[in-house]
This record gives C-alpha cells, structure tokens and sequence, in this order.
C-alpha cells in the first residue's frame, strides 16, 4: 500500500484519549513531554491533529476560547507541532489554515518562537507584543513584601473571576474554575478584605511555572510570586510581558535568569482585550 500524501491525510479533533500520542509528540521534538499541561489544554480548550498512518501523530495544537460559547470573543493557539520526519512539508501551515477557518471571525492570539513566527506572519498574525520566559531557583531578599497574600479558598472565586475579567478582557470561567485543581498553589493578595490580585503556580516536569499572574501593580506581583516561591522547593518559572520592566528586573534579582523570548501575535484585531498593567504572565502562553 502507498503511504498517503501528507495533503491528503484528515484534520481531526483531539480529545483527552490522544494526551499520550500530544506528549510522545512534544518529546519528538525535544521539548518535555508536559502531560500534565497537555491535560489542561485538551480539556479546556480544542485540540487539532493530524493522525500518522504509522503510528502516533503528525501535528497537533491547541485552541483555547475565551468568552460566550456561541460567540467567543478571542481564541488563543498553542501547541503547534509537527513531529520531526514531517517537517518542511507544509503540515504546520496546513493545520493553522485550518484552525483559522474554523474560527472564522473570531480573533486570535499566540505566543511565537522566533522560529514559527514567519509563518505566523504569512497567514497575517501580526506581533502586538512581547514575553520573556525567567526562570530558576528564587532567592528571597530586599524588603519584605507589605501585601498580605494568602492561599485562596473557595469563597474567593466569585471576587478572582471577576477580577481576572477586568483584566483579561473578557470571561474565562472554563479555565479559572479549573485552576484549584491544575496548580499545586493558588493565592490572593488582599488590602482592606478586597482581592487586588491571584497567581497560581502549576507544576511542569521539575519546575513550577507562575501563571496566571494577575496583579493591581508590580509590588503586588512581587509579593505573590514571593509567597509562591516560599512554598515550593522546586525552580520557578513564567513568561513575563516586557513591558513589566520592574518586575522583570527584581524576578533577574531574585535568581530568575532569561530564557527565551516570545512574540505576543494577533489576527483580526490590533491589540488585546483588557487591562495589560494588571496581566503580569499568562497561564500558559499556549493558552495565550
């Protein structure tokens, strides 16, 4: 039997039961193999792949939606890989052709590595910012946080939804709602009994990544990820937008060095919803 063109081969949805053939195809590429957060996308968001006729799968990604169901007002795409034999061959252009026609008017966001970003720029996303990933064993030091933090309950989520929404820009109950069970941690900081910001921190492979960090201003971020750090043994890490230079340079102080940088992109609108002084680092930039 010939093997069939790689053109001809079905786009499919993924579900939970393809987490082991995403993971197998994040380590084909020579990232972790992050089953944990694979997890976490499949279920709150879409997953699209490529089924290989031998075996496994030929690409993948994820899209995460954000507000009504019926009409979501912002889509956000990760995860996009293509196993390595079938690089070059037009397969990541074909899924993210097909991922922007089904979402039809909606706008979309991702986060690229310098590498994908041409063809991202192809398709007409267009760079509307920046992240840098820190990451590394936080050294407490400097003046002591004076913003009280302390592990959320359940009677705060009312209050982190809304707030999350002033910020994000729009509702993401799917992927709030999920986070006490996705982190190991999740906090508020409080002032006056009124939440003014939460950061969960979620464990990936030997790291806790920070994210969501939501924050009404830069001390009230360095006091969550301090408050973070102090209960955890293992390195942090996070992807920061550049235009927290404040926070950046305190994180580099405190023993977080630079890892990469990702352009924040966009299709079908010029900049993203929300409140960016206040949305410090994203769940997971896969998830935008």
């Amino acid at each position: 039997m010939p093997t069939p063109s790689l053109a001809s081969l079905p786009i499919r949805r993924l579900t939970l039961r393809d987490l082991a053939a995403c993971a197998d195809l994040s380590e084909d590429r020579g990232w972790p193999r992050e089953e944990h957060k694979w997890g976490f996308l499949l279920t709150a968001g879409k997953g699209y792949g490529i089924d290989d006729p031998d075996g496994g799968l030929v690409s993948a990604c994820v899209v995460t939606e954000y507000g009504p169901q019926e009409r979501p007002a912002l889509a956000a795409i990760g995860m996009v890989l293509v196993a390595e034999r079938h690089t070059r061959q037009g397969v990541a252009r074909r899924l993210m052709r097909h991922v922007v026609s089904a979402m039809g008017t909606t706008p979309l966001t991702l986060h690229a590595t310098p590498y994908g970003r041409p063809l991202y720029e192809e398709l007409g996303f267009k760079v509307t910012g920046r992240a840098e990933m820190v990451c590394g064993r936080f050294t407490p030091g400097g003046p002591q946080p004076v913003v009280a933090t302390r592990s959320a309950t359940a009677e705060d989520l009312t209050a982190i939804l809304r707030l999350d929404e002033q910020v994000f820009g729009t509702d993401r109950t799917h992927i709030v709602t999920r986070l006490p069970a996705f982190a190991d941690q999740l906090r508020v900081a409080e002032e006056d009994g009124r939440i003014i910001g939460y950061a969960a921190a979620w464990p990936n492979m030997d790291t806790h990544v920070v994210g969501p960090l939501i924050a009404r201003d830069t001390s009230v971020a360095q006091a969550l990820i301090t408050a973070l750090a102090a209960h955890t043994d293992r390195p942090l890490r996070t992807d920061i937008d550049v235009r927290h230079t404040e926070l950046l340079a305190w994180a580099k102080e405190r023993g977080l060095a630079s890892v990469a940088f990702n352009s924040v992109m966009s299709y079908g609108v010029t900049e993203l919803p929300g409140d960016w002084s206040r949305r410090f680092a994203p769940v997971t930039v896969a998830a935008g």
